[in-house]
């Protein structure tokens, strides 16, 4: 079994009767009591409509408290939940008139790897994004959403077709990583993932990411990098999984939860840090729940964002997503240094005493080299 085949069963394995996750113990059991008192009215004619109503306003209000305070591990949950929208999902309940491209030119058709043409609002864009696969079958065949090199190959052509016509890119990142076998290897998933970053980083046109459900490793990477990078509320970003974070560091993947504390993965952590520039917000319960919901956030901040970076130079927008990414994370901060007493410097970073001597240092062999 593939790593994303262990990470999903584990995912899945979250589930309980009803499609429950495992901290909404609570819910079901309000849920049980509600359908029992449907099945008594229904059988034995009595009126029991108002305690149904409060049993179902007590199960939204449960909802509530329980998703406004979750835990990053129970965050993780959610993002795997099988009946979260998938790419496609979003596909049919955002754009118009998609038109699917395929190949990368070189090897094969990548099914983990979705690209086309589409429309939304009224922007004309280049789609690119994971796609999973809903049922067994179709999960078989797509990797479980693991894209192979050929499929970043295929992404990397349609965002360079996107660019010749002047079009924006819009990539929708779900995957827990780049497919980990053998073949990938040997035809150089690594090196396709870094190229893909480095285009990306300059590639003169829009270009937007949003992560829907899981951002894995290099495999959310190859198509994220972006002028705005946005999550869902309750999806996550994290250079690896919490299980193979936890088999690294405690030798058992079961410390996952205290993995996932430490890998800072929720939406709200990384807006704290800097690593991503918005959190979309979910319908109470999850995505899962409200699917169409979910979509007409996602198609509103993907409309307005679109609107506000198509008003920019291009040139501006290059040099702008350059010092974005240089100053990604505050990797050039010292500890100790006030982060609002530094000055952001023409190259994006901020100017502490390390920056300073690092820039001096290559600014001096710049300098003896063109002598």
């Amino acid at each position: 079994m593939t790593s994303a085949a262990t990470s999903l069963s584990s995912g899945a394995a979250g589930l309980g009767v009803g499609g429950y996750l495992e901290f909404e113990k609570s819910l079901l059991r309000i849920q049980n009591d509600i359908e029992e008192m449907e099945r008594e009215q229904l059988e034995h004619g009595r009126n029991l409509s108002a305690e149904i109503r409060k049993q179902r306003t007590r199960f939204k209000s449960t909802m509530k408290r329980i998703y406004k305070s979750l835990t990053p591990w129970e965050t993780v949950l959610v993002a795997r939940h099988p009946k979260r929208p998938l790419v496609p999902d979003y596909i049919r309940m955002c754009f118009r008139d998609f038109s699917e491209l395929h190949g990368d030119r070189l090897f094969a058709d990548d099914k983990a790897m979705l690209t086309g043409f589409a429309r939304i609002g009224g922007h004309k864009v280049m789609l690119i994004g994971h796609n999973k696969g809903r049922d067994i079958k179709e999960r078989v065949a797509c990797n479980f959403g693991c894209a192979h090199p050929e499929g970043y190959r295929r992404a990397l052509h349609k965002m360079r077709l996107a660019e010749k016509f002047g079009l924006p890119v819009v990539c929708l990142i779900d995957t827990q990583g780049a497919y980990p076998g053998i073949g990938a290897e040997e035809r150089g998933i690594a090196h396709s993932i870094a190229v893909n970053v480095m285009e990306l980083s300059r590639l003169r046109t829009p270009i937007i990411c949003v992560v829907i459900g899981e951002g894995g490793s290099g495999g959310a990477l190859g198509i994220g990098v972006g002028d705005r990078v946005a999550m869902f509320e309750h999806a996550f970003y994290s250079v690896i999984s919490p299980e193979g974070c936890a088999a690294i560091l405690w030798k058992t993947a079961e410390q996952r939860k205290h993995a996932a504390e430490a890998l800072q993965l929720t939406a709200k952590a990384l807006k704290k840090l800097d690593i991503v520039d918005d959190v979309i917000s979910e319908p109470t319960g999850g995505a899962h729940r409200q699917p169409e919901e979910a979509a007409e956030s996602l198609e509103k901040y993907l409309v307005e964002t679109l609107t506000d970076l198509k008003r920019k130079k291009i040139d501006t927008l290059v040099q702008v997503r350059y010092q974005r990414l240089r100053a990604l994370g505050s990797f050039f901060s010292e500890p100790g240094v006030d982060k609002k007493t530094t000055q952001t410097q023409p190259t994006g970073r901020r100017s502490t005493p390390r920056a300073s001597r690092l820039q001096s240092r290559f600014a001096t062999r710049t300098r003896k080299a063109t002598v």
